[in-house]
């Protein structure tokens, strides 16, 4: 079995992707075009059951145009989790609203909808989940939530590409999705992001912020951004989303066996019906501190050669960017989970031997460690 470092995560880029970018430079359209426009379609197509789609050149740029284009302005609210990378906090204060952090279900990582009906003030607009690692957020309560407060619902779904509930992909529930192609996600652009709307509306003002707020030349109707993806990340991301099936299974059989071989630490759950798409495959060790987690990473690094990552290891009401809009919040949830989790290797890449390898350095030094 080979002892060479186990990556955490390992963009795939091949020749595939190479040969698509030669052929956009040597067309000498390398804006917003043609590219983008197909790639757009076939998103749509493959994971966004055929719903608008709207390419801009960034998740966090997805996220802030679409609550723009959703309305969201001055004076509103956005119930958000905290437990979450802060560009989904951050993309509701872009839009000069106020982001109000909810606890999350320490099981799955999302919201937790009991936090979120707590949250609402009479100020409150949206509820924005995040589909956290590759897991839909718990759509039904939160839309019934929603419906009952007469509130937008919208969703992060920047890990989450090809996730769904009962056959229904995420970014298809509420007002619009916003998905990212950084390169550590499950595919990539190079950089970029997508949102996904079946509100015709909502996707024409989305693409117009996104082009300085117009859709015609010099015919600005919005005051808008140059947030436009070029050809060339659209090129790439037609190459990867014909790749992302394949990946995405892959993914999951590895998931499935990490929890089955896994004993020493608390394995992710799927609730019935939820395609878990594993962006991250994320234990937790129960009961742990900080500190203690973090031995544990430094363990399965320097004696096993496996590498692992800590997201969220602050969460965002208490980054110092976010925490003015939550002062004296405290959420026990998000605090827990944030001490607790430890994302494991889960790429396609794993070999079997990898995947041996990651379960008895994982059983081996939570033992230790408890």
């Amino acid at each position: 079995m080979s002892n060479d470092f186990i990556p955490p995560a390992k963009p795939i880029i091949g020749e595939d992707e190479r040969k698509a970018v030669d052929a956009v430079l040597a067309s000498g359209q390398v804006a917003q075009g043609p590219q983008v426009h197909a790639f757009e379609e076939e998103f749509s197509a493959a994971v966004a059951d055929g719903v608008h789609a709207v390419a801009v050149n960034s998740g966090t740029s997805a996220l802030h145009i679409g609550l723009l284009a959703s309305g969201v302005g001055p004076g509103d609210e956005v119930i958000v989790p905290s437990f979450t990378f802060a560009a989904t906090g951050n993309s509701v204060a872009l839009a000069n609203a106020k982001p109000v952090f909810a606890d999350v279900d320490p099981a799955t990582f999302t919201l937790d909808p009991a936090s979120v009906e707590a949250s609402i003030t009479e100020h409150t607009v949206g509820i924005l989940p995040v589909h956290l690692y590759g897991l839909p957020a718990n759509m039904a309560a939160l839309g019934e939530i929603a419906g009952k407060h007469g509130l937008a619902l919208f969703e992060d779904c920047a890990q989450a590409h090809a996730a769904a509930i009962d056959g229904k992909h995420v970014g298809t529930f509420g007002t619009f999705g916003g998905f990212s192609f950084y390169p550590t996600k499950n595919m990539t652009a190079g950089e970029g992001g997508m949102i996904t709307t079946s509100d015709a509306e909502v996707a024409r003002k989305a693409a117009m912020i996104r082009n300085q707020g117009m859709e015609k030349r010099y015919a600005n109707e919005l005051v808008g951004l140059n947030n436009r993806l070029t050809d060339i990340n659209a090129a790439i991301g037609r190459v990867q989303l014909g790749k992302l099936a394949g990946w995405t299974a892959t993914r999951q059989a590895n998931a499935a066996f990490l929890s089955a071989n896994i004993t020493e630490a608390v394995t992710p759950v799927v609730p019935t019906g939820y395609t878990h798409v594993y962006h991250q495959y994320t234990i937790r060790l129960e009961g742990a501190t900080g500190e203690q987690r973090d031995r544990f990473v430094t363990a399965l690094k320097e004696e096993y050669q496996v590498g692992s990552g800590v997201y969220y290891p602050i969460p965002n009401h208490r980054l110092p960017s976010l925490a003015p809009y939550a002062p004296g919040l405290e959420l026990p949830n998000t605090e827990k989970v944030a001490a607790e989790c430890v994302s494991l290797p889960v790429h396609p890449s794993l070999s079997q031997g990898d995947l041996e390898r990651i379960v008895s350095a994982v059983n081996a030094a939570a033992k230790a460690g408890a």
